[in-house]
């Protein structure tokens, strides 16, 4: 196997691993409550990213690069992943991977509103318009159903999720910090378990680690070790032997696949209607990222999957 074919394998892997752990996510915080669940999760994670890079002998971040770290944790993990995890408590785990993917057509709104870009193109409001028309679909298709409680709730943490990780997105892209990204994710990750744990702790909002069950530290496990070591160690291989778009193409699959597992695991409901609706949304979002890569570099690690 070339070292292309196995770029490409390891992009498929990125895609389908990061998928599931919306689904892994989901599973989970049946058992257990969500911010407890992110915080176990970040804490091992972060834990062993951060041990790596220190053992390859990158230094320990600054007073600067720590200030950095703690604001975007408080936005990308804390904020984000937390209430992403939450979500999945409530709303199928396919529609919050799907409101999570939406993030680069609330940059542009961001980039609108406070930094009155004028840079915005047609084509970019082609974009806007195909993704909120593929949501609308999607929400159509559940609105004459019963939902459980706490859907509002679900949706709500879903989309603020999806704006603080917006804001991040558009701070990281106007102020880049001068540490090795994967690293300063790790330490991200790390700072967000302490802070997560703390607000836990305070506000009574957890289970003692012995009543959490089997099938939870097993979705833990798996959001670990599959979604933070192995997704993530194939995802930096792609990037550094594919083109940085075909690489990111794994952002546009992770929805598709949260959708098609959740319903085959969990039985979340999957009709036509939402699949036609879902590559609407992702085409659109798809059309607005290649107008924003044409005026900046917007890359950035999806961390709601890592």
């Amino acid at each position: 196997m070339t070292t292309k074919q196995k770029a490409y394998f390891a992009l498929a892997g990125t895609s389908i691993l990061w998928g599931t752990t919306w689904v892994a996510s989901r599973i989970a915080v049946q058992k257990a409550p969500g911010l407890q669940i992110a915080a176990i999760r970040q804490l091992i994670a972060g834990t062993l990213l951060v041990s790596f890079f220190l053992v390859r002998g990158q230094k320990i971040p600054n007073r600067k690069q720590f200030v950095w770290l703690l604001l975007m944790s408080l936005l990308m993990f804390v904020s984000s992943n937390g209430l992403a995890t939450i979500s999945v408590k409530y709303i199928p785990s396919g529609l919050s991977a799907l409101i999570a993917a939406l993030y680069p057509l609330c940059v542009v709104i961001i980039e609108m509103v406070f930094f009155k870009n004028n840079k915005i193109t047609l084509f970019t409001i082609l974009g806007l318009l195909l993704g909120i028309g593929g949501i609308a679909i999607v929400f159509y298709d559940n609105a004459f159903h019963a939902h459980p409680n706490g859907y509002g709730m679900g949706i709500l943490t879903s989309v603020i999720s999806m704006i603080t990780w917006s804001i991040a997105t558009v701070f990281i892209a106007r102020k880049k910090m001068d540490m090795n990204p994967y690293n300063a994710t790790g330490w991200e990750m790390l700072i967000g378990s302490i802070i997560l744990i703390s607000f836990i702790g305070i506000s009574g909002d957890h289970i003692p680690l012995s009543k959490i069950q089997p099938e939870a530290w097993a979705a833990i496990a798996y959001l670990v070790t599959a979604g933070s070591v192995i997704a993530f160690a194939a995802f930096i291989y792609t990037m550094k032997h594919l083109p940085p778009a075909i690489a990111a193409l794994y952002a546009y699959l992770n929805p598709i696949v949260a959708i098609i597992v959740g319903s085959i695991i969990v039985g979340e409901k999957l009709t036509v209607v939402i699949l036609v609706g879902s590559l609407i949304t992702l085409v659109g979002v798809y059309i607005v990222n290649q107008s924003l890569k044409k005026q900046r570099d917007y890359f950035q690690i999806d961390a709601d999957a890592v």
